[in-house]
């Protein structure tokens, strides 16, 4: 039997530094950085006890500090290439049970998605579960939940290059070591991009902010898909973007190695 799940941080991975986009994470919708509204969405899950912020050493990233002392947010800083080391060392630090791995370019996460992916975690006896796997959710309502013992293993095997820079590569496809469980939705919406990589990206989502945001409250999926039926022009904005292109790179990287 699964022992009880008491301790769930949400660890969010977050740097200014962007090839595609820079300084994303502390670009302004309605007058809040993309990783303020990410951490307002997670304080409104049921199940996540704490927030941590996994940022770079360097320089440039003294603005997520800043940003993470400001809010009173735990926060760490490591590798900025060997995500999973900083994913690893982060936990170790603070005692983390339970990870709840997200990112600021997710700025439109619906908390209900994310509780119902770790209610699968919690009610299950696995060691992964996510909505990624057989992705049925817009990009940019990733929701990846582990234990701190499947980032262990990961740490100490995982070699490849794509390993190391996405974190959770080296669990997902090692079914012989883990449990994996998949959250899917009940309708397929994998063609909807609410992620932010490019300025296309940004422009969408700060037209959807600006429809439906309101100070201190929390708009869900089911809002946004409302407002794209009413206003379908608006998915055109970045619909011609490829999904995960990040972690494609990374796969190129293997084959150099």
């Amino acid at each position: 039997m699964k022992v009880k799940v008491e301790k769930i941080t949400a660890l969010i991975q977050a740097r200014i530094g962007s090839s595609r986009l820079p300084g994303k994470t502390l670009m302004t919708i309605k007058g809040e950085s993309l990783l303020g509204h990410l951490i307002r969405r997670i304080k409104a899950s049921k199940y996540v006890t704490d927030i941590v912020i996994a940022t770079t050493t360097k320089e440039i990233d003294d603005a997520i500090v800043k940003f993470a002392k400001d809010r009173d947010i735990k926060y760490y800083r490591g590798s900025e290439e060997d995500v999973l080391d900083r994913f690893y060392k982060a936990s170790v630090e603070y005692g983390i049970e339970t990870i709840v791995r997200v990112t600021p370019d997710c700025p439109m996460l619906d908390p209900q998605v994310m509780d119902s992916v770790i209610s699968q975690y919690i009610n299950g006896d696995y060691n992964y579960v996510s909505n990624t796997i057989n992705p049925t959710y817009p990009d940019g309502l990733d929701v990846e939940v582990f234990s701190f013992q499947a980032l262990k293993k990961a740490w100490k095997e995982a070699k490849l290059p794509s390993e190391r820079e996405h974190v959770t590569p080296y669990i997902y496809n090692h079914h012989e070591f883990f449990k994996i469980g998949s959250y899917e939705n009940d309708v397929d919406l994998f063609g909807m991009r609410w992620v932010v990589d490019e300025e296309a990206d940004y422009k969408f989502i700060t037209e959807v902010y600006k429809n439906l945001y309101k100070d201190g409250e929390i708009f869900y999926m089911r809002d946004v898909l409302d407002l794209l039926s009413k206003q379908p022009e608006l998915s055109s904005i970045n619909k011609n973007i490829m999904r995960n292109e990040g972690y494609i790179k990374s796969l190129k990287k293997n084959k150099d190695e």
